[in-house]
């Protein structure tokens, strides 16, 4: 758990935008889709398509309460998912230049 926290933790924090996420998720596209139409830099890691995924999304819940997927972090900051993500439609321009991500 530790190695997978470590991951995450460094995903985080080198990233200005980190998108944890599964290739197959409707939501985790929406969230994708969303930060590629604003032109945001965003890095992701595909849970489902690397080995410690699975150890990955539990250190994710440890950091943020939250299992489920995409799980968005904007200048090392917790969004949230697809739902708080679209809900801050209107801000995150303003946000990801902050970031540094647009």
């Amino acid at each position: 758990m530790a190695a997978a926290k470590t991951k995450a933790e460094t995903a985080i924090s080198d990233n200005a935008v980190m998108v944890f996420s599964k290739s197959y998720c409707p939501y985790c596209n929406a969230s994708k889709k969303l930060l590629t139409e604003l032109g945001a830099k965003y890095e992701t890691m595909e849970l489902d398509l690397i080995d410690d995924g699975s150890a990955i999304q539990n250190a994710l819940q440890e950091i943020t309460n939250q299992r489920t997927v995409p799980n968005v972090f904007i200048a090392q900051k917790h969004i949230g998912g697809n739902s708080e993500l679209q809900a801050k439609k209107s801000e995150l321009p303003a946000l990801l230049k902050a970031a540094g991500a647009l």
